[in-house]
């Protein structure tokens, strides 16, 4: 892969270790063998592995459900020496991510994310076990997000009301450093000021972000749609029952977050 992983893995794990590292917080202390006897629970990761399509997928999750309240700024992902498609030079350009809001009562100020996890892909090349990249998601999340973005590879399905659905399946260019206009589209993905996660139904089921150097396709959760095969470099993946909440792209205030 042509850009600096380094730089690139820094970013991205941001968001990541607010929920794996921020999730609970407890002082330890010794137990009476009366008192352990009394006890019970599971434990804090867990570990799956699968296979599709000649790849091997190792999961290790957070088995944990997390609020959180947070916001990101300049996140450019997967930067490139040559010309880019959409002009920004990067896979992902989101120049602001919102997780919770100030402005509507307790409830809208957190988000709730569910079970966050690493998946790492291998594929056998030349008899030998290869990792060719990893994807970072969440099994769910449910709340409301500011939004600016400018670009993103991906696969990312917006409901905009009135205006139609903003769908980068849409797009010409499969998806691939997506400028947010597509065919059939009355809204473009820069009018978005915020979006809302989950639904009636439950939460949003399928985010997550790859890394990889070959495309993949990733194992569909039960129930869900086929998912579109992530492509080479960085590539996002966010379907699953999202609304515009406005399109005059303009993002709701979320000040004092970390609350």
């Amino acid at each position: 892969m042509n850009h600096p992983m380094h730089a690139v893995l820094r970013r991205l794990l941001l968001l990541f270790a607010l929920c794996w590292f921020g999730s609970a917080s407890a002082q330890l202390r010794p137990l009476s063998e009366t008192e352990l006897a009394s006890v019970s629970g599971q434990g804090l990761f867990t570990v799956a592995n699968t296979s599709l399509n000649g790849f091997d997928f190792t999961r290790i999750s957070l088995d944990a459900d997390v609020t959180l309240n947070a916001n990101l700024y300049k996140l450019r992902l997967g930067e490139y020496a040559y010309a880019a498609r959409n002009g920004t030079g990067a896979d992902i350009d989101i120049h602001a991510l919102q997780f919770g809001r100030s402005d509507a009562g307790d409830a809208r100020r957190l988000v709730q994310v569910t079970n966050p996890y690493f998946e790492f892909v291998f594929q056998e090349v030349n008899g030998q076990r290869e990792a060719v990249g990893m994807r970072l998601g969440f099994d769910g999340i449910s709340g409301e997000i500011g939004t600016r973005i400018a670009s993103l590879s991906g696969s990312l399905r917006v409901d905009a009301g009135a205006a139609g659905v903003i769908d980068s399946n849409n797009d010409p260019g499969g998806g691939k450093r997506w400028d947010g206009s597509c065919a059939g589209c009355a809204a473009q993905l820069a009018q978005i000021g915020a979006i809302k996660a989950g639904d009636a139904n439950g939460p949003s089921r399928d985010f997550w972000i790859s890394i990889l150097k070959t495309p993949v396709q990733f194992p569909t959760a039960e129930g869900m749609p086929a998912l579109t095969p992530a492509q080479v470099g960085i590539w996002m993946n966010w379907r699953d029952r999202l609304q515009a909440l406005n399109l005059e792209a303009l993002m709701p205030p979320n000040v004092g977050s970390g609350r």
